[in-house]
């Protein structure tokens, strides 16, 4: 008899918020897929006009932040490694440490759909580096560098 494995290959809202302590308006994710452990996944947020954002920057054309799309990223990362199943049992808290190499291709707008391709470029015991694209149908729209420590609760 062989052993089913049961692997997560997806994240939806309620898997998201009980992996991140962040809510409305800050929690930037809606859903992770193509999850491959910690290793790579797919955050996407959903862009939409009534985000509050949107009432300063800029209200007559509104432009998403590129400071909350590294925010997305991160958020992404974060799943990602509470997720995994390699730290550990939660709870465990991601705190955002470093952003590099942060570039900014194209604006996001309203109606948009971001995808945020993160993939692991290394782990020393509670520190986590990624690497991530910003994608919005399959163009580049930023990229960065960032890194998290876990720390227990």
């Amino acid at each position: 008899m062989t052993e089913a494995v049961t692997r997560l290959e997806a994240a939806d809202i309620s898997a998201i918020m009980k992996a991140l302590p962040h809510r409305y308006p800050f929690l930037l994710v809606d859903r992770v897929i193509n999850i491959r452990g910690a290793e790579y996944g797919v955050g996407i947020k959903n862009v939409t006009a009534n985000e509050p954002q949107f009432l300063g920057h800029f209200p007559e054309t509104p432009v998403f932040p590129g400071v909350l799309m590294i925010e997305g990223m991160a958020q992404t990362a974060g799943v990602l490694c509470v997720l995994s199943g390699e730290v550990g049992r939660p709870p465990y808290t991601v705190y955002f440490t470093t952003i590099d190499k942060a570039k900014f291709r194209k604006p996001v707008i309203p109606g948009d759909t971001i995808e945020y391709h993160m993939t692991k470029m290394s782990r020393r015991r509670n520190m986590w580096w990624f690497r991530g694209e910003a994608k919005v149908d399959g163009q580049i729209v930023a990229e960065a560098e960032v890194s998290a420590v876990m720390a227990g609760s």
